[in-house]
């Protein structure tokens, strides 16, 4: 499967409607058998983030913070996010992860190259007319924090790991999901786009209460 069908695949999957979170407990340490649970939450459709206070039920806090973090990814998979997370040196565009029309390129400073910079079309707004996004420093992330084909383990421990997430600590994390403006176009990313589930403040609240929790990281074999 290509990076970009398995990223895509992620995405599709975290917004069907009426998806049930489930948390199966698999083989413990040393062979031994652990106990398998599945706790049910209130379903969840593509634009919807399920509050913190819906995983409550679920008494074990690591497998809560687990299952927060899973929540908030589906934020952080969705195109809106990860387009401007690629793996390579050319964003992504669009829900389906096409490479970016015209051609640009990373640059030494991930905003582009002399001449072609991401600011030379893209203002610190959207630009309706021309459809044209836009927001505050508007730029790639670093390759090093590249989101697109990532697993939601993967993603967490990235984010956890000060070389690979801006050297930020899990309360800087908190503050910038919560409130920077970049991440924030994500909610409104213009006409003809499809926003980011919920809202910048849920997804804060969510990231605060993962980390709260205990920033345990998923499961390999889980999925948001």
């Amino acid at each position: 499967m290509s990076l970009r069908s398995k990223a895509l695949g992620i995405v599709l999957g975290a917004g069907a409607a009426g998806v049930m979170l489930s948390l199966a407990f698999g083989a413990g340490c040393g062979g031994r058998a652990a106990h398998s649970t599945a706790t049910k939450l209130p379903p969840a459709d593509a634009q919807a983030l399920r509050a913190p206070q819906a995983f409550s039920s679920i008494g074990d806090k690591k497998e809560r913070s687990r299952a927060l973090f899973l929540e908030a990814s589906r934020v952080m998979f969705h195109p809106r996010c990860a387009n401007c997370h690629p793996a390579g040196d050319t964003p992504t565009q669009g829900d389906d992860f096409r490479v970016h029309d015209p051609p640009v390129a990373r640059g030494p400073a991930d905003q582009g190259v002399p001449g072609l910079e991401c600011t030379s079309c893209h203002q610190d707004r959207n630009v309706e007319l021309a459809r044209v996004p836009g927001a505050p420093q508007w730029h790639l992330a670093p390759k090093v924090m590249a989101w697109q084909g990532r697993t939601p383990r993967s993603l967490c421990e990235q984010l956890k790991d000060p070389a690979r997430n801006g050297g930020k600590s899990l309360a800087e994390i908190v503050e910038h999901s919560a409130h920077d403006a970049l991440v924030g176009w994500g909610w409104k990313p213009g006409d003809g786009r499809v926003p980011a589930p919920g809202t910048q403040a849920e997804y804060g609240a969510l990231m605060a209460a993962w980390v709260k929790d205990g920033a345990e990281c998923p499961r390999e074999e889980s999925q948001p």
